[in-house]
């Protein structure tokens, strides 16, 4: 069986890291007791080869959750390994890829990357897990630069020439044991890509040879890989005048022919992005519809970054525009997979291959390429785990345990965010104290010209019940520990940043956070959906994330949101709706002119301007803290120690226009917990169903609620 891999643009240094593991890149169960490939290579022949995917993993290496401290069968690469070994006792050939977003996520991640930083030598815990798997190759995920650049070089076993950075720094690391290619990522310094654009790999695959006997025959496979140019917006304090990025189909235009003219029989688009077909535009965060549209040559797309599946078979799949075949699984033709997020699915393109001995060249027979993704869960069952992976995880896992659980302080009644779509401060109010107290002791210390400035804080329900029933922040009262910090701050790689603003901006900026509600007909009789997301609502359009819900919690502001208005068009306000009424500061209309700092995170200081004060709009920061928001909101809580509602968890600012309906209107949270909603003082919400089965695609594990918006 040979082992060869081919490709000019790896570094040898990379590829002596690779040998001084061992690590063997060939295909799965490939070769064996047949003719040897010079011989079998003469006949005619046939082959079938399995590319399996597996994407946006962020850390979710074990079934299971720290924040709880308990098993999770719902996510984990631990459980997709099972996947993986059945699908390679199922087809003779495969090729094993991860399409990125695979570092962060999870606080195992920020243990080895920010609590106590793993030293140069050692592989990260992720990669040594995947290591037992034997990838052939990955691609850079937006989320593999939250860490900033050194840290990247350093897991990846050095070789990033990047201003800031030492090549030969993560020299002696021992990388991922894979491949890794990117090509629309290039360092400023060199003007070339930050790593190898495409790899071609050289493998024999087992054939059936025209005689009837088993040999292996050679085939070069070239994989291109693409990430998403929004990391320039997203993680711009630690990428820019470093990397630039280029657009994902121009770079897919100029690699995959290069990629054929150097010989390869198949190639395949590693694509860290998803796809919309609403329209092109250049650098766009998902293009893979246009991608597989315009550029030929591609036998087959891997896609992520959305954390949707494709093809989705069922009655309500997210990707539904001409084009996209859920059936079929192909988009515009070419075979095309996205297996979900945290190790829930595995994505599989199986290829049907003839070998024309004569002409020394493979052909697809399309007629027999199927795409599906496999999931962990089967109903109420799961797959068992596999051991290596739980085996190569165990140190981290119990460390990381530990860390969690030390505590920080106490509380007297429960942070959850299960309301925090009606107006529940719980979950939000400590994090908003902590942003505002720790951006104002800065401005006062270090920036007297803003001295004068009121600031405020916002922040989102992170944890909005999107991911399943149990996806909530839920912190109980009593002690409060490490893991009730990241319970409230979700991402780990969020930084603060602060941004002067006015009180016209201020009103736009909430106007955006409203479009989280559907419009309500008060005269309609009819059942009617308050949130607009596809998970815990409808989706009658483009689903607004709980993510991106601002909010307030400041008893200095007071709002309400008139949802029986149209959405707000910021681009043309004319055109949609004024949701936002009675905005008032310190008890007196806000005026469009007064001005404030507000304290929020750096992906809303940034990527967010535009959606938030216009197109080619950009927000006025005047202070990006290297710091991360969990931490601040660790430290806010250390310091105070004792949590109280009346202190830290009451201050509604914001409240729905009263209005009466002729009809219910509904909404979905976590199953059987009214009593959170009452704790909070929200005395309008009511059961209206146990369970949501049935109900908009509901599985049962959710309750529908009703809101009477008429209190």
């Amino acid at each position: 069986m040979s082992h060869d891999v081919s490709s000019p643009l790896i570094p040898r240094s990379r590829w002596r890291a690779l040998l001084a593991l061992g690590i063997t890149l060939a295909l799965s169960a490939c070769g064996g007791d047949g003719e040897p490939a010079t011989d079998a290579a003469s006949q005619n022949a046939t082959a079938q080869l399995a590319l399996l995917e597996t994407t946006d993993l962020h850390y979710y290496a074990r079934s299971y959750n720290y924040y709880s401290d308990k098993e999770d069968k719902t996510v984990g690469l631990e459980r997709t390994a099972t996947l993986i070994h059945q699908a390679r006792a199922e087809f003779p050939n495969t090729l094993l890829v991860d399409n990125g977003d695979t570092i962060q996520g999870t606080v195992l991640g920020t243990y080895e990357a920010q609590v106590a930083p793993i030293p140069a030598t050692q592989q990260l815990t992720m990669y040594k897990a995947m290591a037992t798997l034997k990838y052939d190759v990955g691609v850079l995920g937006n989320h593999e630069f939250n860490f900033g650049l050194p840290y990247l070089n350093q897991i990846l076993g050095g070789g990033l020439d990047v201003a800031g950075v030492d090549p030969a720094a993560g020299s002696k690391a021992r990388g991922p044991g894979f491949p890794m290619v990117t090509a629309n990522v290039t360092s400023l310094k060199t003007n070339k890509p930050l790593i190898d654009p495409y790899v071609i790999l050289e493998r024999n695959l087992t054939a059936t040879l025209a005689d009837g006997s088993t040999g292996t025959v050679p085939i070069k496979i070239g994989v291109v890989g693409l990430t998403t140019p929004g990391i320039l917006n997203w993680d711009k304090d630690k990428l820019e005048g470093k990397v630039s990025t280029q657009d994902g189909l121009e770079t897919a235009r100029k690699y995959v022919p290069e990629v054929r003219a150097k010989g390869a029989d198949l190639v395949f688009v590693l694509l860290h992005g998803g796809m919309s077909a609403s329209g092109y535009t250049p650098n766009m965060e998902n293009p893979g519809y246009y991608i597989t549209k315009e550029v030929a040559g591609i036998d087959g797309i891997v896609m992520g970054h959305e954390h949707n599946v494709f093809p989705n078979r069922g009655s309500n799949p997210s990707y539904k525009f001409e084009g996209a075949d859920n059936a079929k699984g192909t988009v515009n033709g070419v075979p095309a997979v996205m297996a979900s997020s945290w190790g829930k699915g595995l994505g599989v393109i199986s290829y049907s291959l003839k070998w024309d001995g004569a002409a020394k060249k493979w052909s697809i027979d399309t007629a027999k390429t199927a795409v599906e993704v496999r999931n962990i869960q089967n109903g109420t069952e799961y797959v068992a785990s596999d051991a290596a992976v739980v085996a190569a995880l165990q140190d981290l896992h119990a460390k990381t345990r530990a860390y969690v659980s030390s505590p920080i302080g106490s509380s007297d009644f429960r942070l959850s965010s299960m309301f925090a779509d009606l107006g529940d401060p719980a979950a939000l109010q400590v994090v908003n104290q902590a942003q505002q107290e720790y951006v104002a002791a800065y401005i006062q210390r270090s920036l007297p010209q803003y001295a004068s400035l009121p600031v405020l804080s916002v922040t989102a329900p992170f944890k909005d019940g999107y991911g399943s029933s149990a996806d909530y922040t839920d912190v109980a009262s009593g002690t409060l520990s490490v893991a009730a910090a990241a319970d409230l701050y979700l991402y780990d790689n969020n930084t603060i940043n602060a941004v002067k603003v006015n009180g016209a901006q201020i009103k736009m900026w909430l106007e955006n956070a409203a479009n989280r509600f559907n419009r309500i007909d008060p005269a309609s009789t009819a059942d009617q959906w308050l949130i607009n997301d596809s998970k815990t609502g409808v989706q009658p359009g483009s689903s607004f994330p709980g993510y991106n819900f601002d909010a307030f919690t400041s008893p200095d502001i007071s709002y309400e949101i008139d949802v029986t208005q149209a959405r707000y068009n910021v681009n043309n306000p004319g055109a949609g709706g004024e949701r936002i009424k009675n905005l008032m500061y310190k008890g007196l209309p806000m005026s469009n002119t007064q001005e404030f700092i507000v304290a929020t995170n750096n992906y809303r200081a940034n990527s967010s301007a535009a959606y938030i004060l216009g197109t080619g709009k950009a927000f006025d920061i005047v202070w990006a803290s290297p710091d991360a928001n969990r931490e601040v909101v660790l430290n806010y809580v250390k310091a105070q120690q004792n949590v109280t509602r009346a202190a830290n968890g009451s201050a509604r600012s914001w409240r729905f226009t009263r209005v009466a309906t002729a009809g219910k209107v509904l909404f979905k949270s976590a199953k059987d917990s009214l009593a959170v909603a009452q704790a909070a003082g929200l005395s309008h919400i009511s059961v209206d169903r146990a369970d949501d089965n049935g109900i908009n695609s509901g599985d049962g594990s959710y309750t529908v609620y009703r809101i009477d918006l008429n209190h």
